[in-house]
């Protein structure tokens, strides 16, 4: 009987990766910026390109033993799974009881986990592109403006994040362009930036 196994290749899932969490950076900062209004349109894509592209992109990433990009794309999948229940609970779509049963300062504490992860990922893109690392600390003000908003802290730490959403929105667009165009025509279309550190 034959044991061997068939080491089956997969795709780069990065691109998949980069462009759910730009598609939703874009379509949320929108509505923090007060160019839209609610969270009907923004939970869709919060569900499908923040939540699940990202969360296919982190499966694949896992077979590529990529340790930072299964990482970082299941967990800032899982957060926009659960800002799109988050949202549902606020909008009494799962019941009356539990929206007026929000204590939004909860959320404060959940952007505060999610900016400690998020240095912890900053600080291992020193090793990465500059692209990518100016990406993660464009996430890391936006946690800062998320949960100081959330604490009560002021209108300006909503602009915080507004801004660094729309703008780490658009820096995803770019390096998502840069992987795929580089890595389609096989040289370099797009730069990145080297990194600050090698060791």
């Amino acid at each position: 009987m034959d044991t061997k196994q068939v080491k089956i290749e997969v795709a780069d899932p990065t691109v998949l990766g980069l462009f759910g969490l730009a598609i939703v950076t874009l379509v949320a900062s929108s509505q923090k910026l007060g160019i839209t209004t609610g969270f009907g349109l923004v939970l869709p894509w919060a569900l499908f390109l923040g939540g699940a592209a990202q969360l296919i992109a982190a499966m694949f990433d896992f077979k590529h033993n990529n340790l930072f990009g299964a990482t970082a794309f299941g967990v800032y999948g899982l957060f926009w799974l659960g800002m799109g229940m988050s949202w549902l609970v606020r909008m009494g779509s799962l019941g009356d009881a539990l929206a007026t049963s929000v204590d939004g300062m909860q959320m404060g504490f959940v952007f505060t986990g999610y900016f400690i992860i998020t240095v912890i990922f900053t600080i291992s893109a020193v090793k990465m592109s500059k692209a990518m690392f100016f990406l993660l600390l464009l996430i890391v003000f936006l946690f800062i403006g998320l949960a100081l908003e959330a604490f009560g802290c002021g209108h300006f730490w909503k602009l915080l994040a507004a801004y660094s959403e729309l703008a780490l929105s658009l820096l995803a667009f770019y390096v998502l362009a840069a992987k795929y165009l580089n890595s389609f025509f096989g040289r370099e279309i797009l730069g990145t930036g080297k990194p600050f550190c090698k060791a």
